[in-house]
């Protein structure tokens, strides 16, 4: 069990989905968290593995006593299969999922999942897939319009993210045990099921709404390389975004993570 507590500040130029949100639930929140999870693994190594399978399902929930009531479901699993001595086949997937109950109206903002970048959707900037906000158009109480008038990401209480890989060793290297280079398919995308489509922007239209739709899911195509060093690992991609979800998405053609691997 956790405790948490958060204070949410707004300000002349608060986004309207955080100044919607603190208006229904207030600006102070102590929550008691609880969680249950249940995992499996056949790999045959820890770290850079060929062969068997992994996943892992985790719940959680805020506990009786807490200000907000919201819960998160999370699955991840990956499967690798040798198709000769040097090449393997990797799938992949992550799904996630969260919401409000009782008295609470949907996931809270802090809460939500982003896609895009390392361990997403390569070849789009981290985190910047999915729903935008909403910038303040000074209707609010204390607010003024925001002069920019520039949408950013905000994430989304559903993740739907995976891939394919092809593994295969790199040429006139013999020590191939701490070295890992693939070709990749990523998908992905994180969508708002509560979004409110009634909002208005700062110029009278309607907020456009991201409610789980696998045909609206970005997709790339690239190469990888991971190498395992002291320091931890490394990793490069070079990925092409063969579908962009919307015009906002922004890409990224070559990406660099120190400590993750893919």
């Amino acid at each position: 069990m956790t405790v948490q507590q958060d204070e949410i500040k707004t300000g002349k130029y608060t986004v309207d989905e955080i100044f919607d949100f603190v208006e229904k639930e207030g600006d102070k929140y102590l929550n008691f968290k609880g969680s249950v999870g249940w995992s499996e693994s056949t790999l045959n190594k820890g770290v850079l593995a060929t062969r068997g399978h992994s996943q892992s399902l985790v719940f959680e929930s805020t506990l009786p006593g807490s200000d907000l009531s919201f819960f998160k479901l999370d699955y991840r699993a990956q499967y690798f299969h040798p198709i000769t001595d040097n090449y393997t086949l990797r799938l992949h997937t992550e799904l996630g999922y969260g919401d409000g109950y009782g008295s609470t109206s949907g996931l809270p903002f802090y809460e939500n999942y982003y896609a895009g970048g390392f361990n997403s959707v390569r070849g789009f900037k981290d985190s910047t897939l999915g729903p935008r906000s909403t910038p303040s158009n000074g209707s609010k109480p204390g607010t003024l319009a925001d002069p920019d008038q520039d949408p950013l990401p905000f994430g989304g209480n559903a993740l739907v993210q995976g891939g394919v890989e092809v593994m295969f060793p790199l040429p006139f290297v013999k020590d191939q045990r701490s070295l890992r280079t693939s070709v990749f398919w990523d998908v992905g995308n994180v969508f708002d099921t509560n979004c409110d489509s009634s909002r208005k922007t700062a110029s009278g239209k309607n907020v456009e709404c991201n409610n789980i739709d696998l045909s609206g899911m970005a997709s790339s195509v690239g190469i990888g390389f991971t190498w395992i060093t002291a320091l931890g690992p490394l990793s490069f991609a070079l990925a092409m975004p063969i579908k962009k979800p919307d015009d906002e998405a922004e890409t990224q053609v070559f990406q660099f993570s120190l400590g993750q691997t893919f």
